[in-house]
């Protein structure tokens, strides 16, 4: 298996390892395999097996030439989950289902991939007899850095960077993010948002002088975002598992489709069922849920993608992303891999803040996607609908994909069963979540809410309260966009 570019009109190939080692391709795309995997597999077995199995069994069709990906599976989902089968399907009324992906140490969907991403690197070190440090450069708009930290704590030979929009994540994602940080971890807010870290990140990330100035001191980058292959297939797992599970309980018959709803910012998780479409898994509708920040659905709606908007902070802070990078790869696979076509939009979007898709790509993008939003009012009465008539308290993140379904469905007459990807616990945004069942801002944030939460709810949270405050968070150290760059040279340098 090679991968290329999604921006290289020659297709230069390199290894599943060294795509995995970079992260980023060199001229700033994003690595795809150059053959899109069709494997042969008896569907009732495979989504019938335990995760490890199935996460063992995806992996392999992406990463063949790793060695133990057995051992990458029992390590990524072993004792450090809370359910045994790493991500339950949880039924509510009607024909939605609940995947729940924050049963992981960091208590949100980043960990299924985050857990393994470490094994995977590296085991891609060792293919490729590399020694340097590696250093993990990513960007966060509230789960990726706290899973980043954890996942590579401990991990010899690397070390990890960790960019946040300042006043643009939850009060609790801040506390655990900076409680994480341990030895060779640095956390860094940045004044501004989410899509000027992320551009700066990348931008670090391709420039030569930096990669020499690594390269003379034995290191190297890496990322622990989407961006790089190795964090986005192991996502793909927990469809076939959640696919596995619904024909377990009779929601549907064996070869029939399920539709998925997926709360959508960075566009990594949806584009995981796609994938996961591809392979062959019976997928309906992906219906991509944002929130006000509604640049994908806007896309989807016209086949205009643009970013020259006013950017508004939400409470639902990991998806206020304008620029969702591996829609990238997506745009790769349904215009038949056209890496120059790729390269244009995404110069266009550099330049200019928008593209347009041809109707022939629009045309295609529907035969797979839906997509709506909610905004912030919208997401609190979702919250609170769902804990009154299910009894089940969401997040706002996962509420998001909750009302976007339930429109989809009333709009579309779609009747197929739906499974809502819940991306994060609701222990997470405590404020959030109180503010939806009361009706009125609480008057306590953090530990305190947390607490009050449980108090109104009747649920208990204690596993929820050793993970996100069970250690002391540092003040943080904040920059400006600018100042990026000569912040990731001095903490390597110290």
């Amino acid at each position: 298996m090679e991968y290329r570019s999604t921006r290289d009109p020659h297709a230069h190939t390199v290894s599943a390892a060294t795509a995995i080692r970079q992260g980023l391709a060199p001229d700033g795309g994003l690595f795809v395999p150059t053959t899109f995997p069709e494997p042969s597999y008896d569907l009732a077995s495979l989504t019938q097996a335990d995760y490890q199995t199935i996460a063992q069994t995806v992996l392999g069709w992406f990463f063949p030439d790793l060695a133990d990906l057995a051992g990458v599976a029992r390590a990524a989902y072993g004792s450090q989950w809370a359910s045994a089968a790493i991500t339950p399907l949880v039924d509510l009324r009607g024909n939605t289902s609940i995947l729940e992906l924050f049963h992981g140490p960091t208590l949100a969907f980043k960990d299924v991939a985050l857990q393994a991403l470490p094994q995977l690197l590296t085991r891609a070190k060792q293919a490729l007899g590399a020694s340097e440090e590696t250093v993990i450069l990513t960007a966060t708009s509230g789960d990726t850095g706290t899973a980043a930290l954890r996942g590579f704590r401990g991990v010899a030979g690397t070390r990890v960077i960790v960019f946040y929009p300042n006043d643009g994540i939850s009060p609790v994602q801040e506390a655990q993010m900076l409680g994480q940080a341990g030895d060779h971890q640095a956390v860094v807010a940045v004044e501004g948002n989410f899509d000027q870290a992320q551009t700066r990140v990348k931008e670090i990330f391709t420039d030569p002088q930096m990669a020499a100035a690594l390269a003379d001191h034995g290191q190297a980058f890496s990322s622990a975002n989407s961006m790089n292959i190795g964090r986005l297939i192991p996502q793909v797992a927990y469809y076939f598992a959640a696919y596995g599970q619904a024909v377990a309980r009779g929601t549907i018959k064996l070869g029939e489709a399920l539709n998925f709803a997926v709360p959508t910012g960075n566009f990594g998780d949806i584009l995981a069922g796609y994938y996961a479409k591809q392979l062959g898994l019976p997928v309906g509708r992906l219906i991509c849920a944002s929130n006000e920040n509604h640049v994908l659905t806007d896309f989807f709606a016209s086949g205009t993608y643009d970013k020259r908007r006013q950017f508004t902070v939400t409470n639902a802070p990991a998806m206020d992303i304008l620029v969702s990078s591996n829609l990238e790869r997506l745009l790769f696979a349904v215009t038949g891999e056209d890496a120059g076509q790729v390269a244009s939009w995404m110069d266009q979007l550099a330049t200019v803040g928008c593209y347009s898709v041809s109707p022939a790509v629009h045309a295609k993008l529907g035969e797979s996607f839906a997509a709506g939003y909610a905004n912030p009012d919208q997401v609190k009465d979702e919250i609170r609908r769902v804990f009154i008539e299910d009894g089940y308290l969401l997040d706002p993140h996962s509420a998001i994909g909750a009302f976007v379904a339930r429109r989809y469905q009333e709009e579309s007459g779609d009747e197929r069963p739906t499974v809502l990807l819940a991306t994060a616990s609701p222990a997470k945004f405590p404020e959030t979540v109180l503010a939806a069942l009361t009706g009125q801002d609480p008057q306590t944030s953090g530990q305190a809410a947390l607490a009050e939460l449980s108090r109104r709810t009747g649920q208990s949270f204690a596993r929820e309260q050793t993970a996100l405050f069970g250690r002391q968070a540092r003040a943080p150290r904040v920059v400006t966009p600018a100042e990026m760059e000569a912040t990731v040279r001095e903490i390597l340098q110290a």
